[in-house]
């Protein structure tokens, strides 16, 4: 999905990169609360699986590519902030040193495939989080749902914006119906790889995932006594 040189005009590409430092900003903020002795050596940990998962592209047609976009996952395993300034260096670099996106719509790839994955794929989780029992098996269940859900819902947005500002000559039915449609299965896809790469961190070291602290902290202590039976 990444964006190439002169797919949207000026304007479109001028406010999705306000857009975008406008989050990269809020989000420098936001990850001082979410950074930490176990949360900081993560970061780099998840923007370099984030990186070689962006690297597995996927042809969609009409000009336009699909891969998986990470921001899901990152943001359970190392919280929504921390997550978007991970993703955002993603893309800055694949942009930079592999000319994956145009340099003009660095913002609009920061926006579709970093901050929408993120607010969609945390806010999906966190909801259901918050209606389903507090089971740390639950996480990566819940993880994967959220991104599946975030990437169709990011190719929607992007569709949305070729719709306002596209100039490539693309027909908006064909590039709607190639971009949801194929990024539905990508998801289903996203969804997989976020359920395992959750659950294996969960099974050995469920305190290093930032989406199961809530679930750790709300289980109660139990304390078993040996019966009086027992102990004769």
């Amino acid at each position: 999905m990444h964006v190439p040189d002169g797919f949207f005009d000026a304007p479109t590409s001028i406010a999705t990169g306000v857009v975008a430092v406008a989050a990269i900003g809020v989000s420098l903020r936001g990850a001082r609360r979410e950074l930490d002795d176990r949360t900081a050596p993560m970061a780099g940990l998840v923007a370099a699986f984030v990186f070689a998962a962006q690297m597995l592209n996927f042809p969609v047609g009409a000009g336009t590519s699909g891969h998986l976009m990470g921001g899901a996952v990152a943001a359970v395993l190392v919280g929504p902030w921390t997550a978007v300034l991970a993703t955002s260096v993603v893309f800055v670099v694949q942009t930079l040193m592999f000319a994956d996106g145009g340099i003009t719509a660095m913002g609009t790839n920061i926006t579709v495939m970093g901050v929408t994955t993120v607010a969609v794929g945390y806010g999906v989780f966190r909801l259901l989080q918050a209606l389903l029992p507090k089971r740390v098996a639950l996480v990566p269940v819940l993880a994967g749902i959220g991104a599946f859900v975030s990437v169709p819902v990011a190719s929607l947005l992007f569709v949305a914006l070729y719709a306002v500002g596209g100039a490539a000559p693309v027909p908006l039915d064909t590039l709607t119906t190639a971009m949801v449609g194929v990024h539905s299965l990508i998801g289903v896809g996203e969804g997989l790889i976020t359920f395992l790469a959750v659950a294996g961190i969960i099974a050995v070291r469920p305190d290093l995932v930032r989406g199961a602290r809530p679930v750790l902290a709300a289980r109660t202590l139990e304390i078993r006594t040996e019966t009086a039976g027992a102990s004769a």
